[in-house]
């Protein structure tokens, strides 16, 4: 088996390069270990808790026990399965703010500054505004991933957006377009009621033309022969075989396999290596380093009145929505529930929004495990640009065996500052006018954790994973030597290996990273094509003029 470009992993960036590539005439190969996204637990959005949680389509990867969290271990969900985790991941939609990119162009990723991306953002969707106002000119019109907004019936949903704007935050009609801080409508990746994955929108079309294929395989390791990378080693049933890359293998496997695959190669932090007998084809200590997610806790208010989504938690509701979407991809089960959003800044002279919001009608865990209060409602809160950094690591030689992940989150001491602000910036926003109605108490944290240190020990038992890890092949010039790749993804010591998923994020953007994870397989597929960039764009994105001195 051979083609010009062999792409392992059929995830979000994969999915858009093999489409692009296949456009532009290449023959291409995907190389994916999971089975088919086929099915209601994926396909229907308000089923999201499911797929996360099942052995099926993840690969069921835990942390190490995070010194800084009472060692508790953390879930980190990967998707194992055609779309990879854009298939079984909330569905939220966030490009990020344009200062991330501007700082990922400052620290090395030449080309990749917010002019340089917004052209690929427009280029990759289909923005549905619903007839919600927003920002059309920042938006795109004709791209394969369709994204939507909810219907917001909930009056909760406004209530949330009315609480910031009494609190004297700023709305936006449209955190994607010109101004992401502010409260407002959010954005998910649904089409016609169904869950708009990266399977959906690029590889089925891709699959379609005779050049574009996917085989089922385990990758093990990327063939290097005098420095050159010529196929992939994979694992289909109990035999091993080589398939061969005419002109580049690219790696888009996640940030905790891509890493992984690079250091199976030979390609990594040399002691590291020669700890598990691999010979060392390329010294990079920063493969695997960098590592970086988003933590956040369930704020959670118990609801005086019946409002929230808690009736319909009970198996004669949910087979009647269930039902509702099967037919008709109508109705409750046709929204991820995420349907009202904030970005705000914790404090006078941070930039640009630090704190993100995802609003929620029920007062519910990740893993489907409801309050045990009934009727409430939660704002999932975090802070996003932790100075915290971890690292994935191999266990062994064997490809079978699972990674080391150690986060090491809240290993900084500003982290610990953050989380703070952030648990009382969100009870001041829950004890505005708007939300008197609907308030009844606060189950979580609960009124009497008020000091540090029991915000502190909240956050050390409660906070989880947002399910946002990248950084580990970093982006940057050729003499950082922790970068892994060049600003067009080429592996730096290797010929004709690319990595491009969010692994190669230098820092972790605001928001949700499925977008931006789409949007390197889109900006990738140009540089491996060696077409010119799209035209950098001129827009001026809105920050707010008294940043330095004010906090809202």
């Amino acid at each position: 088996m051979e083609a010009d470009y062999v792409i392992v992993g059929a995830g979000s960036a994969g999915c858009a390069m093999a489409y692009r590539l296949g456009e532009a005439g290449k023959s291409v190969l995907v190389i994916e270990h999971g089975g088919t996204d086929a099915g209601p637990f994926i396909q229907m959005p308000a089923a999201l808790s499911y797929p996360m949680n099942m052995a099926r389509y993840d690969w069921g990867y835990m942390s190490e026990p995070e010194p800084h969290l009472e060692d508790r271990k953390l879930v980190c969900p990967r998707g194992k399965v055609i779309g990879g985790s854009s298939s079984i991941n909330g569905m939220v939609y966030v490009r990020g703010h344009a200062m991330d990119f501007d700082h990922w162009r400052d620290s090395g990723a030449e080309g990749w500054s917010y002019a340089d991306v917004l052209p690929y953002f427009r280029r990759m969707e289909t923005w549905h505004d619903g007839g919600h106002g927003g920002d059309t000119y920042w938006r795109g019109k004709d791209g394969p991933l369709h994204v939507s907004r909810g219907p917001r019936a909930n009056p909760l949903f406004q209530a949330f957006v009315e609480a910031g704007k009494q609190a004297g935050y700023e709305a936006t009609d449209d955190y994607n377009g010109r101004q992401q801080e502010g409260f407002g409508p959010m954005e998910q990746t649904v089409h016609n009621g169904r869950r708009w994955s990266a399977a959906n929108a690029y590889l089925r079309p891709a699959l379609k033309r005779e050049n574009v294929e996917i085989t089922r395989a385990f990758a093990q390791r990327v063939v290097i022969e005098n420095g050159r990378a010529v196929g992939v080693a994979v694992k289909r049933g109990n035999k091993t075989e080589v398939i061969h890359a005419r002109c580049e293998v690219i790696l888009a496997a996640s940030s905790i396999n891509s890493p992984k695959l690079l250091m199976l190669s030979g390609i990594g932090p040399a002691a590291h290596l020669n700890e598990h007998g691999i010979e060392v084809i390329a010294d990079r200590p920063g493969v695997g380093g960098n590592l970086q997610d988003h933590l956040e806790v369930y704020m959670q208010m118990a609801a005086s009145q019946p409002v929230t989504l808690y009736r319909y938690w009970n198996l004669v509701w949910k087979g009647i929505i269930g039902a509702q979407w099967l037919f008709s991809k109508r109705g409750m089960g046709a929204s991820n529930q995420f349907e009202s959003a904030a970005f705000i800044r914790s404090r006078a002279g941070v930039a640009y929004p630090d704190i993100q919001y995802h609003f929620l009608p029920i007062a519910v865990r990740y893993d489907g495990k409801a309050a045990a209060e009934g009727h409430g409602f939660q704002a999932h809160v975090g802070p996003m640009r932790s100075k915290s950094r971890g690292r994935v690591s191999l266990r062994s030689d064997d490809p079978a065996d699972n990674p080391k992940i150690l986060f090491n989150y809240m290993s900084h001491p500003e982290d610990w500052e953050e989380w703070r602000r952030c648990i009382r910036l969100t009870r001041e926003i829950f004890a505005q006018d708007a939300f008197k109605p609907f308030v009844k108490h606060e189950i979580q944290p609960g009124a009497d954790v008020q000091t540090d240190d029991e915000i502190d020990a909240f956050v050390r038992e409660h906070a989880e994973s947002a399910y946002h890890p990248c950084g580990t092949c970093k982006m940057g010039s050729k003499d950082d030597v922790d970068a892994v790749v060049d600003a067009q993804g080429r592996v730096i010591g290797v010929e004709g290996l690319r990595v491009a998923d969010s692994s190669i994020f230098p820092r972790i953007t605001n928001g949700n990273l499925n977008a931006p994870s789409i949007m390197v397989g889109e900006k990738m597929a140009d540089h491996v094509l060696g077409k010119d960039p799209l035209a950098a764009s001129n827009d001026e994105p809105w920050v707010h003029p008294d940043w330095e001195t004010k906090q809202r």
